[in-house]
């Protein structure tokens, strides 16, 4: 369902993903909602919101449960075990003070994707932004923070970005409008040393970048920016993040989540080649 996430509301990609495969198991078993709330003694919304993941998932409730859905030995434990890693709170808790809710949300999907896809009109993508290019756009848009909170802030960036250097990283294909590399976002300094970095970027085989030039004329993607994520949970469907001043809206509802990927690409035809990326961004960098 698309929805705007509100505080308190967002669960890690894997409970998500336990969350539908204890559906399944119930359903499996042709066991109602009240059955299986009677079995734990609480109510049949509870069971919903577990199958939801809109609470966690408690384990002797989980263990009463499976044992109703004629769930034994190794497939049990199996379950179990996952269930414990998706009660533990991920990396980016650390980061609670400066991370809204409607934003860990989008992280932990980050964290799991196996391919991120986005079109950005205004900023590079903060996977691949250096560190001094996120201090200038988080000064922008967090004005009265103070310095201890801008650099927590920054820290989360770069903590995010450890996701491309991993052994299981996942596909990373984003299209650059040809503004953002022509904005001056923290000066020409900055600016060069952000090109460069995505350059240096280029040479990650699970990074694709591709700039929409402005000779492109218009194009499918011009209402705004949005990312697309793709998992390797055949329980969770594709998703499409989009984001507002004050909050954010995931999309999955497959009908509109196929309209962005159409849309993304679309867009691939139309910009310019990936293989052109590094010589456009070199040719783009004099101009800092």
């Amino acid at each position: 369902m698309s929805e705007a996430r509100p505080a308190g509301a967002a669960p890690t990609v894997l409970r998500r993903v336990l969350g539908k495969r204890l559906r399944h198991l119930r359903e499996r078993a042709k066991v109602s909602f009240e059955e299986a709330a009677k079995a734990i003694e609480v109510t049949p919304l509870t069971v919903r919101r577990m199958e939801k993941a809109e609470v966690g998932l408690k384990i002797p409730y989980l263990k009463e449960l499976l044992r109703n859905y004629g769930v034994r030995g190794p497939e049990m434990e199996d379950f179990l075990a996952l269930a414990r890693e998706a009660n533990q709170p991920g990396w980016w808790h650390q980061f609670r003070d400066v991370l809204p809710d409607w934003f860990s949300a989008y992280v932990s999907l980050e964290s799991e994707a196996t391919v991120i896809r986005a079109y950005e009109p205004h900023y590079v993508p903060g996977l691949l932004q250096t560190e001094d290019y996120a201090r200038a756009v988080l000064r922008m848009g967090f004005p009265h923070d103070t310095e201890e909170e801008l650099e927590r802030r920054i820290a989360l960036r770069v903590q995010r970005q450890e996701l491309l250097t991993k052994s299981d990283a996942p596909t990373i294909w984003a299209i650059l409008d040809e503004t953002v590399l022509r904005r001056p976002v923290g000066g020409s300094r900055v600016m060069r040393e952000q090109i460069d970095h995505l350059i240096d970027t280029l040479e990650i085989p699970k990074v694709r970048l591709q700039i929409m030039r402005f000779a492109a004329g218009p194009h499918p993607g011009a209402f705004g920016p949005f990312h697309y994520f793709r998992f390797g949970f055949s329980e969770l469907p594709d998703v499409v993040y989009t984001e507002s001043l004050t909050g954010a809206v995931y999309v999955d509802k497959p009908a509109e989540v196929v309209a962005y990927l159409e849309v993304l690409d679309r867009m691939a035809v139309q910009a310019e080649r990936i293989g052109d990326s590094s010589t456009i961004l070199a040719e783009l960098r004099k101009e800092h």
